[in-house]
């Protein structure tokens, strides 16, 4: 088993804020884990871990000149309430940070073929639709 799965947050900076949203083709994940994750290339992407994995995601602007960041990821309650990953990364005064990179560790109690829905913020620029939400990708415990 690989130690570290990587997804990738592709965004089409333009694209995004142009129509304010980050469907209709203007987000694309993939990860490049050892499982058969489902929804390669789409906003759905079920990315397939272990207990003890690193996750960590990366966001690339399609258009380099465009910058990207993560603003926030929050996994899903049950009623899809978004609720803070428990290994977010924080700063020490608690504040979250804006970063092009995220990563945290797969828990060892999270309940296995389920998938587990999180919300995915991104950041372009400042002022209207600058930050943009998706709440259907997931990770998966086998």
């Amino acid at each position: 088993m690989k130690p570290q799965v990587n997804i990738v947050v592709m965004v089409d900076v333009i694209g995004a804020l142009s129509s304010g949203t980050l469907q209709d083709g203007n987000l694309s994940l993939v990860d490049d884990g050892p499982f058969d994750s489902t929804g390669q290339g789409t906003p759905e992407l079920c990315t397939v871990v272990a207990p003890g994995q690193v996750v960590q995601w990366t966001a690339l602007a399609v258009d380099l000149q465009t910058p990207v960041e993560i603003k926030n990821i929050r996994f899903l309650g049950p009623e899809d309430e978004a609720v803070p990953a428990p290994d977010g990364n924080y700063t020490e005064e608690g504040e979250k940070l804006d970063l092009d990179v995220w990563n945290g560790i797969v828990p060892p109690h999270m309940p296995r073929g389920v998938p587990h829905r999180y919300r995915l913020e991104v950041q372009m620029y400042e002022g209207e639709h600058s930050v943009l939400h998706v709440d259907s990708p997931a990770l998966m415990c086998v």
